[in-house]
């Protein structure tokens, strides 16, 4: 049985895994959430808990037990919560992290589209930057997750590029983003260690294709 614990469960890519997981008897789900009306489905057995992950001690208590992270987190404080996601793995001996951040943290997106990126998110990139360089001097088992542009189309199509490549690609559907995250809660061998930036091949251009 493994035991994975969801940061930031009503979340949209959070969703699609959630739903993944759900009635696969290996695996028991515990959803942290700051609003429990946000959770779009609540599985049969799945834990729910009303949390702030910046409450370190409370999120250590809830990650006792667990085998797997995964934080599916926003906002303008991303470094901050990734420090305290840090330090509750620690206390309650948790190693194997899955985090998703952004695409551009090292600025790593070339050309025309890497520019339009930076200035449109690129006060944002800061705090995911943040959160990063904080997880990879951890001595946590972790997996970072950089997608693409999101959308909502309902289909799997995805490749992967590594920390120190140029990132590929504009978009990549949520779905896709929760398949990798599916793949890596079921095999944690994979990846670990690893930054990895998804898109859609193909999606090529200067900007997302739906701007």
């Amino acid at each position: 049985m493994t035991n994975v614990l969801i940061l930031g469960a009503g979340g949209q890519i959070a969703r699609w895994v959630v739903e993944g997981l759900a009635g696969d008897p290996a695996i028991t789900q515990t959803l942290l959430v700051r609003d429990p009306a946000r959770l779009r489905s609540h599985p049969a057995g799945a834990g729910v808990v009303t949390g702030d992950v910046l409450d370190t001690e409370a999120l250590a208590a809830t990650m006792d037990g667990q085998d797997i992270v995964y934080a599916n987190l926003t906002g303008d404080d991303m470094g901050e919560q990734a420090r305290s996601v840090i330090a509750a793995m620690g206390v309650a001996g948790v190693q194997r992290l899955i985090f998703v951040l952004a695409l551009g943290v090292y600025d790593e997106v070339p050309g025309a589209f890497g520019e339009w990126n930076r200035q449109t998110i690129g006060s944002a990139l800061v705090t995911f930057r943040e959160a990063a360089d904080a997880i990879e001097a951890s001595d946590l088992q972790y997996t970072l997750v950089r997608p693409a542009w999101l959308d909502d189309q309902d289909e799997v199509d995805y490749e992967l590029t590594e920390k120190g490549e140029p990132f590929r690609g504009t978009v990549v559907s949520r779905k896709s983003v929760a398949d990798l995250i599916l793949a890596i809660i079921r095999d944690p061998s994979l990846h670990i260690g690893s930054s990895l930036g998804i898109d859609k091949p193909g999606s090529d251009g200067d900007r997302p294709s739906f701007l």
